[in-house]
């Protein structure tokens, strides 16, 4: 396992951060680890990567235990944290040939030169950080975590507060490195995850409410099987449905557009073809109703 958490419980005074959180991720997998703020997410993060310890439990990078040898597991892990600490007043170039000196790379130039390069950093590598846009100073923040070709990969919030494009450029970068490297990222954006994560982890709380392959986590925290969502071409007349479908559980969404949840093997959509060719209605969506990735996070992260 790159990342193996067991039992991991963090008390700050009389608040409980982490409540006996265990979980593990594969070797090569991109793995989102979602919460609202303040459940715990950047607390596992600096745990993970050495830089606070656990109160109680275990974690291991690639077989280190976190709390036993920090320095090999800083080794062999790359961090952006949330707040993208930079030293604003150095080049590009100036900043990683510093860090280069902190993790003692050999043959500096060439490993800075590709980090450059493979974080889209070419045109901007003589300007000062101070004078980077928020895109390129995520970049740098990549770049950094990057440098010393870590085997684990761990990001905290790498889009935040990026516009759109920025978005998908950052998106894009985690993509290709997240072909040779195990990748752990927190992120509020379900667009990002979707695209990019393979697995999806979600934490509330301090403890993990979901766990599960991307598109598995939504078709099981889904509503019944048998729901269907459908769109007319015009203000559905639902009193005039139910003499087609009687037997049906209805919640209309928008005018033309309505939810239908029928009893195991109802031939819902020759029902609806009769019930339009009768009433001149024409059917411009039918497909079984599946909740996004936001819907099911809401869910399971809500206030009670």
């Amino acid at each position: 396992m790159a990342i193996e958490v067991q039992s991991i419980t963090k008390r700050y005074e009389n608040q409980e951060a982490l409540n006996n959180v265990s979980f593990t991720i594969k070797k090569g997998e991109i793995v989102g680890f979602l919460g609202p703020n303040g459940a715990g997410k950047s607390t596992m993060m600096k745990i993970l990567t050495g830089i606070i310890p656990p109160t109680s439990g275990d974690a291991y990078v690639n077989g280190v235990n976190v709390l036993e040898d920090s320095m090999t597991v800083r080794k062999i892990t790359g961090y952006l944290p949330e707040n993208n600490p930079l030293y604003e007043e150095m080049y590009i170039r100036e900043y990683l040939e510093f860090l280069r000196g902190i993790h003692r790379i050999k043959d500096s130039k060439k490993r800075i030169d590709q980090i450059i390069e493979q974080t889209g950093l070419t045109g901007e590598r003589h300007k000062k950080i101070g004078q980077l846009s928020k895109g390129y100073r995520q970049r740098v923040g990549i770049a950094q975590a990057l440098l010393h070709d870590p085997e684990v990969l761990i990001l905290d919030e790498p889009t935040s507060g990026l516009d759109p494009n920025q978005i998908i450029e950052i998106r894009n970068l985690i993509s290709s490195v997240g072909k040779n490297k195990t990748v752990m990222l927190s992120t509020h954006i379900m667009q990002e995850v979707e695209a990019i994560c393979d697995r999806i982890i979600i934490i509330n709380k301090g403890q993990i409410v979901a766990d599960d392959a991307t598109q598995s986590i939504k078709k099981h925290f889904s509503i019944k099987e048998n729901t269907f969502h459908v769109e007319f071409d015009k203000e559905i007349d639902l009193d005039k449905i139910k003499k087609y479908i009687a037997s049906a559980n209805y919640q209309v969404v928008k005018p033309s557009i309505i939810h239908i949840e029928v009893e195991k093997g109802d031939d819902l959509y020759r029902q609806l073809v009769d019930f339009c060719q009768e009433n001149q209605y024409k059917i411009i969506t039918f497909q079984k109703f599946e909740k996004s990735l936001e819907q099911v996070f809401q869910e399971l992260t809500k206030q009670k």
